[in-house]
């Protein structure tokens, strides 16, 4: 979706706001120039230029267009010298100093009363564009995060959505007003002397160039520097994750080299979109001041030469053409900030516009259990042909069988793990789930079916019972605390400063390894899924920890479906199947007894690690 049509589409809800900040800035602009119109026969009641008014008969309309604003004009001179020849000169000046002051008051109140209601639609959008990309971020496949630096899409959804609303949004209070101020402004000028405003009108093409010209230029330098504030905060992300890394290997001189170069390219682009976009403002403020001395002495000459004999028509004409300056000079900034925006815009659709590459089929099956078993039938996977991941790969995992993966590291066994949980789709072949194909099924309901615990527990800053209570969102407390119980957690949890409720910080960190992994396993305990997938679940321990978190395991297994990556070989000796990978292949399987006994890789790992 091309970025400006996303943000029109989000902005739907929203348009009541958009409708009614026209309505009050556009009164706001008649009553600007009306405010300026009123001051004209104030002038002239001070200055005495006019002579009386011939009130004996009232002005006649001719009936043509171009007769009409004179008209008008006649006829209000017409009704202020019946007032004065009533009232006197001083009651009238009084009362339309009283009508002009109104005017300004209004005209203020519509102003603030439109910018009032932008405001409302300006931070909605916000607010509905950064959901949209957190939503995105909650639909994303796994393989996106591992191309992905961290940092760089949390400075989408912080610094380049709060530069659209900045930059785009927050100028369209002076795209918005300034149009009208302009219109409402030549219309004016146009009734005072067409002439001057035909003159006047030679600035504009000018100061087009000029915007278009720093417009193109402040867009590539704001994609620039935004990007390098994604390095920016990637660098920032991983700093504060490796602190005790950086420490030990006194590498905190690397990381600030890194870090000044990545900030001083961003001060280089930043400073050259700032020059680029305050030159917009100045330039056009030029363009026009430089008109305005031009008329002032073409006007000017006129008077003084006699031919031009209406000065107070002069001076409005000044005073209206002064209201279009700044009306002209925040349209050119507006379109010096959207351009800008833009190119934050353009970062935000990259994602909100990547393909999930995991998606549903049109009318997915639904499923609720496993009935019989699942078959990963001859599965190929690889990010490019030259790089193969996996190969010819075909097992069965019966219902209720507990199947581990053995090898070395890179030899695939992961990679099976994630292509059943459907974070990434097999390159060939098919996984069966009682003969339906994955990629058939409803995800939502098939991963209701999975759980898995993985060798880096993944928690949240929260409590303990809202971590746990992932696993199922509506369990009440003493379903929360059996599962615990299961994982061998209820005990320690109740020794914590609060027990239950008790905040165990960022990434869990207030919490042991074997602490963390034991809540992990009771949250899938409390999820109670048909399916495991345990990856390597113990393999960061220690040995006291191991001996916990494995019972928790055995546990949580019983009459259960299991997928088990091992890297520790002494956890899966009692597994119903054993599979051993070499580089993407299947290189043995067979029970623990059977693998043991002939005498091949199995062995050879299990001898290394002492098993026996």
């Amino acid at each position: 979706m091309k970025p400006l049509k996303r943000i029109l589409s989000i902005a739907k809800p929203h348009q009541r706001y958009l409708y009614g900040s026209i309505l009050f800035n556009l009164l706001y602009s008649l009553l600007q120039i009306f405010s300026i119109v009123t001051m004209l026969p104030i002038l002239r009641i001070l200055f005495k230029l006019d002579k009386e008014v011939d009130t004996t008969t009232a002005p006649a309309y001719s009936g043509k267009f171009g007769d009409y604003f004179g008209y008008l004009k006649d006829m209000a001179y017409y009704k202020i010298q019946l007032n004065i020849n009533e009232h006197g000169a001083i009651q009238v000046l009084a009362i339309l100093c009283g009508i002009t002051a109104v005017a300004f008051l209004l005209r203020n109140l519509f102003r603030y009363l439109g910018s009032y209601l932008l405001v409302n639609y300006r931070v909605g959008i916000t607010k509905d564009l950064r959901t949209a990309m957190y939503n995105k971020f909650l639909k994303l496949p796994v393989s996106f995060f591992t191309e992905q630096r961290k940092g760089d899409m949390m400075s989408r959804i912080s610094n380049d959505i709060g530069a659209v609303e900045s930059g785009i949004m927050g100028s369209l209070v002076d795209v918005l007003n300034a149009p009208f101020m302009i219109i409402a402004s030549l219309i004016t000028l146009f009734i005072l002397s067409p002439q001057l405003t035909l003159f006047s009108l030679l600035v504009f093409p000018i100061m087009g160039l000029i915007i278009a010209w720093v417009g193109k230029s402040l867009k590539r330098h704001a994609t620039a520097s935004q990007e390098e504030l994604g390095n920016l905060f990637s660098l920032v992300d991983e700093t504060l994750k490796s602190s005790k890394v950086i420490k030990i290997f006194n590498a905190d001189k690397i990381l600030k080299n890194r870090f000044n170069k990545t900030t001083d390219n961003w001060r280089k682009y930043a400073i050259g979109m700032s020059r680029r976009r305050e030159l917009a403002s100045p330039m056009s403020e030029f363009l026009g001041s430089v008109t305005l001395l031009i008329i002032t002495w073409f006007a000017g000459t006129e008077i003084i030469n006699g031919t031009n004999k209406d000065p107070v028509t002069f001076l409005a004409f000044i005073g209206v053409f002064f209201q279009i300056l700044d009306p002209a000079k925040k349209l050119s900034n507006a379109f010096s900030s959207i351009q800008g925006g833009m190119a934050s815009l353009d970062r935000v659709s990259e994602v909100l516009d990547y393909d999930l590459k995991i998606d549903e089929i049109p009318n997915p099956t639904p499923i609720s259990t496993l009935k019989n078993q699942i078959e990963f039938k001859n599965i190929g996977f690889y990010y490019d042909k030259d790089n193969v991941i996996l190969k010819n790969f075909n097992l069965t995992v019966y219902k209720g069988k507990t199947v581990a993966l053995v090898g070395q590291s890179g030899s695939g066994k992961t990679t099976i793990a994630n292509l059943l949980a459907r974070f990434y789709d097999v390159s060939e072949g098919e996984i069966l789930v009682d003969g339906e194909n994955i990629k058939n099924l409803k995800v939502k309901d098939y991963r209701h079916l999975l759980g898995m615990v993985t060798q880096e527990s993944v928690l949240f800053n929260d409590s303990v019972f809202n971590n746990i209570l992932m696993g199922k969102p509506d369990a009440t407390e003493e379903e929360v605390m059996a599962a615990a119980k299961i994982a061998n957690a209820h005990e320690f949890i109740n020794n914590l400063p609060e027990k239950y409720y008790t905040n165990i910080g960022d990434d869990g960190n207030k919490l042991s390894g074997g602490q963390k992994q034991r809540v992990s396993i009771a949250r899938a305990v409390l999820k109670n899924p048909p399916i495991m997938i345990l990856d390597e679940a113990t393999s960061a321990l220690d040995t006291e920890s191991e001996r916990f978190v494995q019972d928790a395991l055995e546990k949580m297994m019983e009459n259960r479906t299991s997928l088990v990556i091992a890297h520790r070989l002494s956890t899966i000796q009692k597994a119903d199947w054993i599979v051993v990978m070499e580089r993407g292949i299947i290189a043995e399987q067979g029970t623990h007894q059977e693998l043991y006994e002939k005498n091949g890789i199995y062995r050879k790992l299990v001898d290394l690690q002492n098993f026996e």
